[in-house]
């Protein structure tokens, strides 16, 4: 059974004496994504000696996982930069040059990003037939339409009635089928056609938002999330060179990978473990015996720290957060990551030997026609593929060869997951070749493909305001711990960071890493004087 034991290794400083005179104050951040690396760099870059980050994975880059396959590389995770005005991540790329192998066609400026702007979407029937351009045009323009109404409930305030029942999916499905229905001009086939297209599109919008059905998607704060003016970007070299540059200036003994955390003992909770391997370790600092906060770590080692930044995600916090803290969490933090969302987004790559679609296609989009009038977006756990919205073209060919990307999110992405390779490679053949109506489509001769759900270490994608939810209780998710102000209490025991917790850019790379900056930047503040 392996002993447990408190670090010392924060006595080394000269200046580890007491935070009454002037020591460094012991910081650990948990989590080596975005957020996590950020925070390190910009403390360590201020002056702070005493930084330590544990990571779980064997990783680091959290959230962004690029895999290398032959020539090109892969985004299991973020892929793109959204917005480029003022984003850091951009500013990180363009300044360290990872931009220039960039094509025009990825740089898009549409709402929905594509590997390549260029091209044309198919949009595919389960007959095996292609939905007339012209009609697929009508259609986007009027769900467009819609869709920016559903940003007005919370940028003009506008109440949101009782039937909606404040929910992005039930609003965009009533408002567009209404109109549809209405419309002189098309005919009864149109209209079907349309219908079933209202699915489809809320299923890629499910897809971009992380949620299991825009149903569950809060229609009063849709609104709030703040999109970067500018080109969304790809990085062909990898989203994955944004971490390594995030990294480059923390000193490796400064990351711990494979240091999975179990508790976090904070506001002098110290625990009777800790005090019983203190009274047996007389070579212990008496600083380090009553430390405001103790790290608890899986293999049995207590990390003393005077400040902890917790960057572990939405998904992890909903899972762990009464064992992660003791004490427990106030409740009314409780509450907010309750309330607030997240799920799985996940991606399956497919390799051919050569392309089967036209060199126009940029993306093929599945249409079911059974699904006109289909109110839920929930199917049996031998249907999951139904909730496969598209396979996008990656784009240059010369770059990643011959491959298409998947998109599936929700639960049946979690269904997917517990599959193997050859189970989801032969599903997807048989579903190109259904909406193609090409039944002599080849299986791939590879398969790639993210399990975010599945992951303990992350479980889900990213975040977004759920039905019930506000930015306010993104507020409440950021807010340190513990809240008291008060000379006896020493504040910013426990801080929080992370894309969930930036009220107008949650869900992206660039709100991690501002988020990491902002709790930085609230140490900075409180420890100016021994900076300087």
């Amino acid at each position: 059974m392996q002993s447990c034991e408190i670090s010392a290794d924060s006595t080394d400083d000269p200046l580890s004496s007491g935070l009454r005179r002037k020591r460094q104050p012991r910081i650990v951040v948990i989590g080596a994504g975005l957020a996590g690396l950020s925070a390190a760099k910009a403390l360590l870059e201020s002056g702070f000696t005493d930084v330590t980050v544990l990571e779980a994975t064997d990783r680091i880059g959290g959230r962004v996982q690029s895999v290398k396959l032959g020539h090109a590389t892969f985004e299991l995770g973020a892929t793109w930069i959204h917005g480029s005005h003022g984003n850091p991540v951009y500013h990180l790329a363009e300044d360290n040059g990872l931009l220039e192998e960039t094509t025009d066609g990825e740089r898009s400026v549409g709402r929905i990003s594509l590997y390549s702007k260029n091209g044309v979407a198919y949009h595919l029937t389960n007959n095996g037939q292609r939905i007339p351009k012209d009609v697929v045009e009508e259609f986007s323009d009027l769900y467009n339409e819609v869709y920016n109404l559903t940003q007005e409930f919370f940028q003009r305030g506008k109440p949101v009635n009782a039937e909606s029942q404040n929910s992005v999916g039930v609003f965009t499905r009533d408002v567009v089928r209404k109109r549809v229905k209405a419309d002189p001009d098309d005919t009864e086939a149109v209209k079907r056609l349309k219908l079933a297209m209202i699915q489809q599109y809320l299923k890629v919008e499910s897809c971009e938002s992380s949620s299991h059905s825009m149903d569950e998607v809060s229609l009063s704060e849709f609104g709030e999330w703040t999109e970067i003016p500018g080109a969304h970007h790809v990085i062909p070299c990898g989203f994955i060179k944004i971490v390594e540059i995030l990294a480059r200036s923390i000193p490796k003994s400064v990351i711990q990978l494979r240091k999975p955390v179990k508790c976090i003992h904070w506001n002098q909770s110290v625990s009777k473990e800790i005090e019983r391997v203190a009274d047996h370790n007389s070579d212990l600092p008496e600083e380090n015996k009553s430390s405001d906060v103790f790290v608890e770590c899986e293999d049995c080692e207590f990390i003393p720290a005077d400040h902890v930044i917790v960057t572990v995600s939405l998904g992890v916090l909903k899972k762990r957060h009464e064992s992660l803290f003791h004490p427990r969490l106030p409740e009314d933090k409780v509450m907010a990551i309750e309330k607030l969302g997240i799920n799985t987004t996940d991606k399956i790559f497919l390799e051919f030997e050569e392309p089967f679609w036209s060199s126009e296609c940029n993306s093929i989009q599945f249409v079911w026609e059974d699904e006109a009038e289909s109110e839920s977006l929930t199917y049996p756990e031998e249907l999951w593929y139904k909730k496969i919205c598209s396979f996008d073209v990656l784009y240059p060919p010369e770059r990643y060869g011959h491959v298409l990307s998947g998109w599936i999110c929700g639960e049946e992405a979690l269904i997917m997951e517990k599959c193997d390779d050859e189970t989801v490679a032969e599903t997807c053949t048989e579903m190109l070749r259904k909406f193609t109506g090409n039944p002599n489509i080849p299986k791939p001769r590879r398969i790639l493909r993210s399990s975010w759900g599945s992951n303990p270490h992350f479980r889900g994608s990213y975040s977004y305001t759920q039905v019930g939810s506000s930015g306010a209780d993104v507020e409440k998710l950021a807010k340190p711990l513990p809240y008291a102000e008060s000379s006896k209490t020493p504040p910013m025991q426990v801080m929080f960071s992370g894309e969930a917790t930036h009220r107008k850019y949650y869900s992206t790379t660039h709100g991690a890493v501002l988020s990491g900056q902002r709790e930085a930047a609230r140490l900075i503040e409180m420890y100016q004087d021994l900076l300087q």
